[in-house]
C-alpha cells in the first residue's frame, strides 16, 4: 500500500501577515510525508524553513513572491503522490467557472491544489478532476478562521481531505 501523509497550505505571506506560522502547523508540517504549497511565501526564508522540516516539499511561486522565490520555484508543479496526480499552482481566476476551466486545463490531473483568494475551496469537477484550496494559515481576510488543509493519498485516491481551522491571532 502506498499511502502518504499531505499537509496542503497557500497565501502564507510570511513575514508580512504573520511574523511566523503557527505552530500547530509547523507540527503538522514536521509530521507529513509531503508538502504541498501553492504559493505567496512572500520571503525566501520561510521556503528556506519548509524545505528543512518537510520530508518532502512540492511547491510554486505566487503573484506576491519576487524574484528569487521565483527563480527557485516553478509557477506549476506536479508530482505523483500515493499515486494521485498532484498538479499545484497559485492562481485559478474567478470562481464562477473554475471547476470546468480548470478540467480543460489539466485534463491528466486528479487533484488540483491552488491558493491566491484565501476562501477554502474543495470541490469536484464533472471530469473528476478535485479543486483543492486550503485557504491561508495568516491570513484571514474575510473569512472566521485562518486555515490549511491535510489528507491522505493512498494507492491512486486522495482520503480524508480536512480543513483545519487555526487559533484567531489578531487578523
Amino acid at each position: 500500500m502506498d499511502s502518504r501523509r499531505l499537509v496542503i497550505i497557500a497565501d502564507t505571506h510570511v513575514p508580512k501577515r504573520a511574523g511566523d506560522m503557527p505552530a500547530e502547523l509547523w507540527q503538522a508540517v514536521e509530521s507529513a510525508d509531503v508538502v504541498i504549497h501553492a504559493g505567496d511565501w512572500v520571503d525566501a526564508s520561510l521556503l528556506d524553513e519548509i524545505e528543512a522540516r518537510a520530508t518532502q516539499l512540492v511547491g510554486v511561486y505566487g503573484n506576491n513572491d519576487g524574484p528569487e522565490l521565483r527563480r527557485r520555484l516553478p509557477e506549476v508543479a506536479r508530482a505523483t503522490i500515493g499515486g494521485v496526480r498532484v498538479v499545484v499552482i497559485h492562481e485559478t481566476g474567478a470562481a464562477k467557472g473554475r471547476d470546468e476551466r480548470c478540467a480543460a486545463q489539466f485534463p491528466d490531473d486528479d487533484v488540483l491544489v491552488f491558493g491566491h483568494s484565501h476562501i477554502p475551496w474543495d470541490t469536484t469537477a464533472p471530469s473528476g478532476l478535485r479543486l483543492l484550496n486550503p485557504g491561508s494559515p495568516t491570513d484571514r481576510r474575510r473569512e472566521p478562521f485562518c486555515t490549511y488543509m491535510t489528507a491522505v493519498a493512498v494507492d491512486g485516491h486522495l482520503d480524508d481531505v480536512t480543513l483545519h481551522r487555526l487559533p484567531r491571532h489578531g487578523t
